[in-house]
């Protein structure tokens, strides 16, 4: 029968040169039963970070970024004035000196000084960073709204008004400086970096339109309720505190490359090129359908509901900006662009329709219309300008990016003028056609730069 050792044997163990003597220890030979084991705890479940469990909302990843909500913040409060500047100039100016034709010689004269200096503020902002030229550039546009003021308040020559609102062209870009930034901070070629920086285009659009929604109605408000320069005097104290904040925020500002010289210019791309007509043709339908809108309710006895009707344009496309976002981004961005100018085509026969359906209350229809329209504006610009950032140096993006600016407002004069033209001579309701030839006319431009928007499909996302 085979020896069982006892409990308190030791045992003798051989390690190489050495004897080891280590104690047994044996359940069966321990005194008393064995003890129960102790119950097993199930782990506590591990907390989801909070990026996964905001993995739904594609904009709360956005703004979970260090410092995205307070340069967004900055944002918004700097390009709020950009929808009021104009609108709080012609009340001042016309309330003053009587003549809504110099008044619009004047804000006119500003748009063509803006769209010369515009481009040069930009490439500074590039070389230099963003901090370095945007507070002091700001600050001069602020004094020379103050100067404005100053010479309607106190009689001053024609020809100071000039002056002063040219110089407010030296404002800088401020929607270009953000989407620069977000372009910054999703530089990774990368699935996942592409469809943030779709989500932060489709955002940036969107509050283009809800600024310039909101800028003409606060500017009015401020010219009628308080005095003529409200309007003035508030747009430039926002201007000046949201560029304050934004450049305050140096953990998310792109670096600055110093001379960009070795970099081609962005106006030497065929492509850029081709897509800047194509801006140019868009604000010529921005520009036509505002002073047709205004043309055609003061014509069947409702001004005062003009406004009205062309903010439910813009709170259309704004609407389709947010909704845009939050979709999955298409790979192919250059037939994207054309599929959404073919959209913003077939749409705008919608007003044409409504408006020249009849004499007896058509305003509502037309506003329906124009609601419906304005769904095909934010996936146009959302496109365009991601296009801007694909085909545009990364040492020189806000020249880029400002340079379609400047196409979208020399459209958007363009458009008005021969609005303005056109309403003069025709019935204000066949005015109608002029966007849809304008958005024609942008469909024929990015069908022909397809194949060269198309050279670049980006990531997959």
């Amino acid at each position: 029968m085979p020896h069982s050792p006892a409990p308190d044997t030791p045992l003798l163990a051989v390690t190489g040169d050495s004897l080891v003597l280590a104690r047994r220890y044996d359940d069966r030979f321990a005194p008393g039963p064995p003890s129960a084991p102790e119950p097993s705890v199930p782990p506590k479940a591990p907390r989801r970070p909070r990026t996964a469990r905001r993995r739904g909302n594609p904009y709360a990843r956005l703004f979970a970024i260090p410092g995205a909500r307070a340069f967004t913040a900055g944002n918004l409060l700097a390009r709020l004035p950009m929808g009021m500047f104009s609108v709080s100039a012609v009340i001042m100016i016309a309330g003053s000196r009587g003549s809504y034709a110099l008044a619009g010689a004047v804000t006119a004269t500003g748009l063509a000084v803006t769209a010369l200096v515009a481009p040069r503020t930009a490439r500074l902002v590039d070389r230099y960073g963003q901090a370095r030229i945007a507070v002091p550039a700001t600050a001069i546009a602020a004094s020379a709204s103050l100067a404005l003021v100053l010479c309607v308040r106190y009689g001053a020559p024609d020809w100071t008004l000039f002056a002063a609102y040219a110089a407010t062209a030296t404002t800088p870009n401020t929607g270009g400086m953000s989407r620069a930034r977000w372009a910054h901070l999703y530089r990774g070629a990368t699935p996942e970096n592409a469809a943030a920086l779709h989500t932060a285009n489709s955002f940036e659009q969107a509050a283009d339109e809800l600024c310039f929604m909101l800028g003409p109605v606060l500017a009015a408000f401020l010219c009628t309720a308080l005095f003529p320069e409200a309007g003035t005097l508030t747009g430039a104290v926002l201007l000046l505190t949201g560029v304050l904040i934004f450049a305050a925020q140096r953990s998310t500002e792109p670096p600055a490359t110093g001379r960009t010289g070795a970099a081609r210019a962005p106006l030497h791309s065929p492509a850029l090129a081709a897509l800047l007509a194509v801006f140019l043709a868009t604000g010529a339908v921005f520009g036509a359908t505002e002073v047709v809108t205004l043309a055609f309710a003061d014509d069947r006895g409702h001004q005062a509901w003009a406004g009205a009707v062309l903010a439910l344009q813009a709170a259309g496309s704004c609407a389709a900006g947010l909704l845009l976002g939050a979709l999955r981004p298409a790979r192919r961005v250059g037939r994207r662009l054309v599929l959404c100018v073919a959209a913003m085509s077939a749409l705008l026969t919608l007003p044409l329709l409504a408006a020249t359906a009849g004499t007896s209350g058509p305003l509502p229809l037309l506003a329906c219309g124009l609601l419906i329209a304005g769904a095909a504006t934010a996936p146009t610009m959302v496109t365009g300008m991601t296009l801007v950032q694909r085909l545009t140096p990364a040492s020189r993006l806000n020249e880029g990016m400002t340079l379609a600016v400047t196409a979208l407002l020399a459209g958007i004069a363009a458009g008005a003028a021969a609005g303005g033209w056109t309403v003069e001579h025709t019935d204000p309701a066949r005015g109608y056609a002029l966007p849809l030839c304008a958005a024609l006319l942008a469909l024929l431009c990015a069908v022909t730069g397809a194949r060269r928007f198309g050279r670049d499909k980006g990531p997959a996302a």
